[in-house]
């Protein structure tokens, strides 16, 4: 059998490789022949992921049977509707899927939809997790005081002021300080106020 596999992370911190590794053992262990991979570092959150496009499109041309993903939440995040219709379009192209991790997904079992649905309710519901958790962990860091964001330039606003009272153009004062335009312009218009 022809397949394709597909893998995500979120961040270019994470990597795909530990999902690969597994997929393609898969593959082999069941004699499946690999004739495409797809590998998006994006959000779940949405179907504007470039490789996750073209593996629709791959599918579209019947360049592959199957595709097996590492588990549902890999594939997507947005939710049991999205989830079911990007299902179903690979369904319609007469594709077939299957998760390495929850081996109830498989289009060969007959409650199938089933456990997609709930297994998507999860995925969009610990994306809303994540999101808490992060949101819990900013607000617990300015309680502590912790500063968030970029560090404050530090440069001479008084000289800023000095040299662009004698002429000096804005930007040869950004160069010479090493300071970005928008910022100079910036302090120096809070200095003055």
């Amino acid at each position: 059998m022809k397949i394709a596999i597909y893998s995500r992370v979120s961040t270019d911190r994470q990597d795909t490789e530990n999902q690969l590794v597994e997929l393609r053992r898969e593959a082999a262990a069941k004699g499946w022949n690999i004739v495409a991979e797809f590998i998006d570092t994006a959000t779940g959150g949405t179907s504007d992921r470039e490789q996750f496009q073209q593996m629709f499109q791959a599918a579209d041309r019947r360049e592959f049977e199957l595709l097996l993903f590492w588990s549902l939440d890999r594939l997507s995040r947005e939710g049991t509707l999205q989830t079911l219709q990007h299902l179903d379009k690979l369904a319609k192209s007469g594709v077939g899927y299957r998760s390495l991790q929850e081996a109830y997904l498989d289009t060969t079992n007959p409650m199938n939809d089933v456990f997609v649905a709930f297994a998507a309710v999860r995925a969009r519901e610990e994306k809303k997790r994540i999101g808490e958790r992060t949101r819990a962990g900013l607000s617990i860091a300015r309680a502590r005081g912790v500063k968030l964001g970029r560090p404050a330039r530090i440069f001479d606003v008084q000289k800023a002021t000095r040299m662009l009272s004698e002429g000096i153009s804005k930007r040869q004062v950004s160069r010479s300080l090493n300071v970005p335009l928008s910022t100079l312009l910036d302090r120096v218009a809070a200095e003055a106020a």
